[in-house]
């Protein structure tokens, strides 16, 4: 049975692990930000295909890093955490530096996984003005 002191417990470590995650970014660090997904992780990303599996994800990050130069900044804005027992949900809204600035919004699912919350899928979104048929990517919260 979960109780509320797990649950406190459990945000906090997913909390840890998204700063972790943020903290890697900035530092260009891939194998960092690796650390936050899971071996089995689908992304689904800005870019395409439509989904991206462990080892092409890593080469986005990679090749992110080396196509920009420093600072590379990036925030994690009004995350939300729900926990229940060994699974996990969270959105925010994330601003990057990337060229341009941009603000994105994020949903990660997070698994507990031999003791450690790993996140098992993300999806990385903009808004779309359906009549154009392009992203708006100049949104601020």
């Amino acid at each position: 049975m979960t109780t509320a002191d797990d649950t406190v417990k459990d945000e906090a470590a997913i909390r840890a692990l998204v700063d972790a995650f943020v903290k890697a970014i900035r530092a260009k660090d891939v194998e960092g930000v690796m650390f936050a997904f899971a071996p089995d992780v689908v992304s689904f990303d800005l870019g395409p295909p439509l989904r991206h599996g462990r080892e092409d994800f890593r080469g986005r990050w990679q090749a992110l890093f080396e196509g920009h130069g420093p600072p590379l900044d990036y925030d994690v804005s009004d995350l939300n955490i729900a926990v229940g027992g060994d699974v996990a949900f969270s959105h925010s809204l994330n601003r990057t530096s990337a060229t341009p600035e941009r603000w994105v919004r994020w949903t990660a699912c997070y698994r507990r996984i031999d003791g450690w919350w790993r996140i098992v899928h993300e999806h990385v979104s903009a808004p779309v003005d359906v009549r154009a048929g392009t992203a708006v990517l100049d949104l601020v919260p």
